[in-house]
Parts: C-alpha cells; structure tokens; sequence
C-alpha cells in the first residue's frame, strides 16, 4: 500500500503561481511512478503531468504545458507540481497519484494504470 497526501493548495489571483507537494509513504518511492490529476467542478477527472520514478521522464498534458513542472525528491518522498501562469480554468481539485505497475510510453495520461491516490488539495485561482 502507498499513502499520499497532498498539499499546498489554496487561493490565488489569475497569473500567480502555487506549489503543490505529495508526500508518499509505504512503499519505496523511488521505484514509483507519480502523477497529477485534477477535477474541476462538474468535470471529469483530468490528466496534468506525469514524472517516471527515474525522474528522467516528465509529461504535460497540453492545457499546463509551458506553465507547470512536475518534479520529484526521491530522497524526501514527495513529487511536486509548480504551478505557474494560473488561470481561473486552472480550479480544480488537484490529486496525487502514484503507480507501481508498468506504465507504458503513451500511457503516463491514464487513470487506470495508477493504483494509489490522494484525498486532494484545493486549487481556486481568482480573475
């Protein structure tokens, strides 16, 4: 079993940035491949960016691209998302996620291939 729990989150004005952090327990981190997902109000569940375990590998999906960077410190047990740029769309409830299965190239986007999942940390970005 992985824990993780999410923070960081908050309210901010449009074009300023936060960092959200994901602490994870249980496992050994380093051989985890970690995520950001988020869930806007009425939406669905959305892919944000992705990190492989050997942090050597990041993916956007193209709404951040450019504005936030996944990262991640094996040695603390916590990925990171440095959020920039905000926008009001940005609102969401953002969620770590983690996986300790394959993930295959084309495939880092996916909710199925990650098995553990925070509670969520709020996002509000005000116009």
């Amino acid at each position: 079993q992985v824990q993780l729990v999410e923070s960081g989150g908050g309210l901010v004005q449009a074009g300023g940035s936060l960092r959200l952090s994901c602490a994870a327990s249980g496992r050994t981190f380093s051989m985890l491949h970690m995520a950001w997902f988020r869930q806007a109000p009425g939406k669905e569940r959305e892919f944000v960016a992705a990190i492989r375990w050997s942090g050597g590998n990041t993916y956007y999906a193209d709404s951040v691209k450019g504005r936030f960077t996944i990262s991640r410190d094996n040695a603390k047990n916590t990925v990171y998302l440095q959020t920039g740029s905000l926008k009001p769309e940005d609102t969401a409830v953002y969620y770590c996620a983690a996986s300790d299965l394959p993930l295959p190239y084309g495939l880092e986007y996916s909710e199925d291939r990650y098995r553990y999942w925070g509670q969520g940390t709020q996002v509000t970005v005000s116009s």
